[in-house]
């Protein structure tokens, strides 16, 4: 099982006609075997872990039904995945000496684990959280992934007012994951405006996940954030970082220090504002 279906817990059920990737730029999405790419005028989408992200919501549905009808009133609700941008939420790799076996005692230490780490109340938060697969009587690595309440809500709402039900909600950056399956070690990083996400992969597990906005978008700005992380992963790992797969970029910043490539999906051009949508693409394909 790949590393992102273990995160996002997806049922081995039929993709749903539509998928929709939530972003500052627009809407990437999947409509009936339609792909394709919204745009948005500026400040129609704001992503923020605290604040309302959807601040024109007549854009957003105008968008919406330009993609796809809405369906017909009493009607049954049409399923359709909706992935949100990296930073409306906050995914966490926590370390256990032990793990409970029941389901309600890991949520609740998940929880506890997370809550001094999170920009808003853990207890008006969804979490959802998955434990890495690794040998036995090693500790256990966990991935969490939390969204406050009030954000996850807006976005459903929007969906469910045109007809569809969003049964399965995730986030662009571990959807993306998908789109690199080779073993080794690997610094994958996505750029979609002004925020960058960088998550380092060890043979199928998640390692380090950051997700930070940049004051500017130029070759210090990112250096700085890649050369400290390369060093903490081979720190971390005893193993040197074997490539840097790069989305968003539109050319690798002079200085890397390990070999670059892009990141590839054979579903189309990867960027940074629809890897989410064709690395969903790619696990149920």
């Amino acid at each position: 099982m790949s590393l992102w279906k273990s995160i996002t817990r997806f049922a081995q059920d039929p993709a749903p006609a539509h998928v929709f990737e939530m972003s500052e730029a627009g809407i990437a999405y999947s409509a009936n075997g339609r792909q394709g790419f919204a745009e948005f005028p500026e400040g129609t989408l704001v992503a923020s872990p605290v604040e309302d992200n959807l601040l024109s919501t007549d854009v957003l549905t105008q968008t919406i039904q330009r993609i796809a009808s809405p369906g017909a009133a009493g009607k049954k609700r049409r399923p359709a995945t909706v992935i949100l941008p990296d930073h409306a939420v906050r995914v966490s790799l926590l370390d256990f000496d032990s793990f409970p076996s029941s389901p309600e005692e890991q949520l609740s230490l998940v929880r506890f684990r997370v809550k001094k780490t999170v920009p808003f109340d853990i207890e008006s938060a969804a979490v959802s959280y998955w434990v890495q697969p690794g040998a036995a009587g090693k500790k256990k690595e966990v991935v969490a992934v939390t969204v406050a309440f009030e954000i996850l809500a807006r976005y459903e709402a929007l969906f469910r007012s045109l007809g569809f039900h969003p049964g399965t909600v995730t986030s662009s950056s571990l959807a993306a994951l998908e789109l690199y399956r080779e073993p080794g070690v690997v610094v994958i990083a996505k750029l979609a405006g002004n925020i960058v996400t960088i998550m380092a992969v060890a043979d199928g597990h998640l390692k380090l996940f950051r997700c930070l906005p940049l004051e500017e978008i130029n070759d210090e700005e990112l250096l700085g954030v890649l050369h400290p992380t390369f060093a903490y992963v081979e720190d971390e790992l005893s193993q040197p970082v074997s490539k840097l797969l790069l989305c968003g970029f539109g050319r690798a910043p002079e200085g890397i220090s390990v070999p670059t490539e892009t990141l590839r999906s054979r579903l189309g051009q990867v960027n940074g504002f629809n890897a989410g949508l064709l690395g969903y693409l790619e696990a149920v394909g």
